[in-house]
């Protein structure tokens, strides 16, 4: 299952870092965040997607703490 999500990251080297981590996650497909867009496209398994997503966005904090996401 993939989704589009409005977020907001800092800057674009942020935004490689956060999706790194977020990719780290076990059942996560893809993740590509665009920086100009502000906006996160996460792709992961549909049975644990919505789990999966709290899991990645938590990773992507860790890395940036300003890190958001609009669900």
């Amino acid at each position: 299952m993939k989704k589009k999500y409005r977020c907001e990251v800092d800057c674009a080297n942020c935004a490689a870092k956060i999706e790194d981590a977020m990719r780290q996650v076990d059942g996560v497909q893809s993740v590509k965040i665009n920086f100009l867009m502000q906006k996160l496209t996460f792709e992961a398994e549909e049975s644990r997607f919505e789990a999966l997503l709290q899991e990645a966005i938590q990773a992507g904090k860790r890395v940036e703490a300003d890190f958001s996401v609009e669900l």
